[in-house]
């Protein structure tokens, strides 16, 4: 099986090398500095002469306040350069995997989200990534699109990462009580991604870990993970006057795909294996 990333820089994709490395599975990776995305042609010229089996789309424009004051970044990106890999994709019968985000959901249903449920973005960002989604299911007959939640890896560009950092320089932090969604770790989705083609899965489905999570309930659980002194003081999400509005509780079901490829563990167990060391 021959894979090609794009997004190979991003937590997601940088995973994925490092299990591809370690497998010996045949892949090539790509990120803004060797694929602009935006540009059809050099994103068909790098499909055309790899010949992947599977592309792995892990390119993504996800700072989610800077979306909202210059969202043509966050169009480009999400919506114009998913576009132009599935053309490449459908033009050479590669097999195209594509990340979506809980975003697309306005956050008032108060309960799990469904693959079936109407889909209402609240900020540019999730509008962007809903017409990359769009785009896919419009361009290819055949696809995975996986829906995540509040993604965390090596990375700088999360809230583990975050979280820790501020820990570090204060003694009292202030962190939302009322957003609520489900921490997974970049190990779960790699993991879970592969058998999901394994089992040649196609269309769209919510891949997350399991259980529920406010931003407080994370803060705790990465304090008591990692023994930190921290104090937290619960705030409301209005506390820090975003630029983007965020859904309060996008929390998806994990159920459909959980059919396929079994139970997923929740977000506590995944956080405490990350942590750890990972998979």
């Amino acid at each position: 099986m021959k894979y090609l990333i794009f997004g190979s820089k991003g937590q997601l994709g940088s995973k994925f090398i490092e299990i591809f490395t370690r497998s010996g599975d045949d892949f090539a990776a790509h990120d803004y500095d060797t694929c602009d995305i935006t540009d059809l042609h050099s994103v068909i010229n790098i499909v055309r002469a790899y010949q992947p089996a599977v592309i792995l789309n892990c390119a993504a424009y996800n700072l989610v306040d800077e979306a909202e004051k210059n969202n043509k970044i966050a169009e480009s990106v999400n919506f114009t350069g998913t576009q132009n890999i599935a053309v490449a994709a459908k033009e050479t019968g590669a097999f195209m995997v594509h990340y979506g985000t809980d975003y697309v959901f306005d956050g008032q249903k108060g309960s799990l989200y469904l693959e079936t449920d109407p889909v209402n973005p609240v900020n540019e960002y999730g509008k962007s990534k809903l017409r990359g989604e769009q785009a896919v299911s419009e361009i290819l007959v055949q696809y995975l699109i996986l829906r995540l939640s509040w993604v965390y890896g090596n990375g700088m560009q999360n809230f583990v990462h975050k979280f820790t950092d501020w820990a570090s320089k204060n003694q009292i932090l202030n962190i939302t009580e009322d957003e609520f969604s489900i921490p997974t770790s970049v190990d779960l989705i790699a993991e879970a991604t592969l058998k999901a083609l394994d089992n040649s899965m196609t269309g769209l489905y919510h891949l997350t870990a399991s259980g529920v999570a406010s931003r407080l309930d994370w803060a705790n659980e990465i304090i008591k993970l990692k023994g930190l002194k921290t104090e937290i003081n619960p705030v409301p999400i209005s506390f820090f006057n975003l630029p983007a509005k965020r859904p309060y509780n996008s929390a998806m079901s994990n159920n459909k795909i959980s059919e396929h490829i079994g139970e997923l563990p929740d977000w506590k167990e995944d956080l405490k294996s990350f942590l750890s060391g990972g998979r």
